[in-house]
């Protein structure tokens, strides 16, 4: 008896707790070690069995009293150390019935215990593909190889031997669970465990399938056809609904997800479903105006360039961009214009440049007479490339 805890110290209360605090008291520390909350713990079943005992003795005003008086020794010849059978707990009244509460707790017993028994769905699967920039634009179609389990196609997913079939588990008789009722203080608890012959599947294989060694799933290797759409972009995921694993019991199949990586182009990005290039004019053809062969996805398209072309202008070709995912119509497609500054010029053409930009006027650089003095900060903002061209000379 001096291994035995004091009964208000497994119970977490006072020695002058009222019945109220003795009931509350019970109610949390039975809940903490309940044994669903803890299958096979060794631990928590003695310490669920502690409560209990201390419960039965406390809850009863004359073991309570023997108790207070005589500690352990007055309470063990009344049985307290085996079983309670909870009877000298009628005058508990309306709390009676402490099962009413693990039911709305653990779902009648039921909610916590092993649902392998039923059907259920198989398991996704997750892949990623490559595709060029093109490919992503217009639509490609893919293979990809996955691993999945499959039923076996020796047993069909029963997992016994050919003319042989599962058993119902004779323990459990098929519910794939077992019950157990232990006797409170204040009522019946219902302890609802997986079966331990069946191992909750409700069924039991005497002759294993040698082909999946009773599982009733393989291992295969699928090669998968994947149909990327036009528009799609780079991280986008494609969904193949019944291309994951095969379900248990009749659950359906899982899914296929397939990630998009979309590889870079050497010469377009992507900003929604506008493509954008840049092209490199010469200074004779911003000036002159030119018609050019810019590189689209459909292919080198001609394009004129206006005379007095700017630096850094953007050009816009309707619908030459990306197909839209979804709907009709393309995006556009984008030129940035870079004016190339020439370098090591000879003598003669550094005349010639000179005597040019002494012919020009201020109506050659879109400027209308002469600028203030308050405008003069301005200046340098506002250059054109034909100024920046004469400050270079200049220096």
């Amino acid at each position: 008896m001096a291994d035995k805890r004091d009964y208000y110290e497994v119970l977490g209360i006072s020695k002058g707790a009222s019945d109220e605090e003795i009931k509350k008291a019970y109610k949390k520390m039975a809940k903490k070690y309940h044994p669903d909350l803890h299958p096979n713990d060794p631990e928590a079943e003695a310490k669920f069995k502690e409560v209990n005992e201390a419960a039965s003795v406390l809850t009863d005003p004359d073991k309570r009293a023997r108790y207070d008086q005589f500690g352990h020794a007055g309470v063990d010849n009344n049985g307290m150390g085996g079983g309670y059978s909870g009877g000298g707990f009628g005058d508990f009244g309306g709390f009676g019935g402490f099962g009413d509460i693990f039911d709305t707790i653990f779902g009648g017993g039921g909610s916590m215990s092993n649902q392998r028994n039923r059907p259920r769905r198989g398991a996704d699967i997750e892949t990623t593909i490559t595709v060029t920039f093109e490919e992503a634009a217009f639509g490609t179609e893919k293979e990809v190889k996955i691993h999945r389990m499959e039923d076996c196609t020796v047993c069909h997913g029963t997992g016994a031997a050919a003319g042989t079939s599962p058993k119902i588990c004779p323990q459990c008789g098929g519910s794939g669970q077992v019950r157990t009722v232990q006797n409170t203080p204040f009522g019946q608890v219902q302890n609802v465990r997986p079966c331990p012959q069946c191992g909750g599947e409700g069924t039991v294989i005497e002759q294993p399938c040698s082909a999946c060694g009773g599982k009733g799933k393989t291992r295969k290797t699928r090669t998968i056809k994947v149909n990327v759409p036009k528009g799609m972009e780079n991280g986008s995921t494609l969904r193949m609904n019944g291309e994951g694993e095969d379900g248990y019991k009749g659950g359906g199949k899982g899914d296929l997800f397939v990630h998009v990586q979309v590889k870079p182009h050497p010469v377009f990005t992507r900003i929604g479903d506008d493509t954008h290039a840049q092209f490199d004019l010469t200074f004779a053809q911003a000036a002159l105006g030119a018609t050019i062969e810019v590189p689209t996805l459909d292919g080198k398209v001609s394009f004129h360039i206006p005379p007095g072309t700017q630096n850094n202008a953007v050009f816009r070709l309707k619908e030459k961009g990306i197909p839209h995912l979804r709907g009709k119509g393309r995006g556009d497609h984008k030129i940035k214009v870079r004016v190339l500054v020439p370098t090591d010029l000879n003598e003669k053409q550094k005349e010639l440049l000179r005597a040019f930009e002494e012919s020009l006027e201020d109506d050659n650089y879109h400027r209308v007479g002469k600028r203030s003095d308050s405008k003069e900060k301005e200046k340098d903002k506002d250059k054109n490339f034909f100024d920046k061209m004469k400050d270079a000379f200049r220096s």
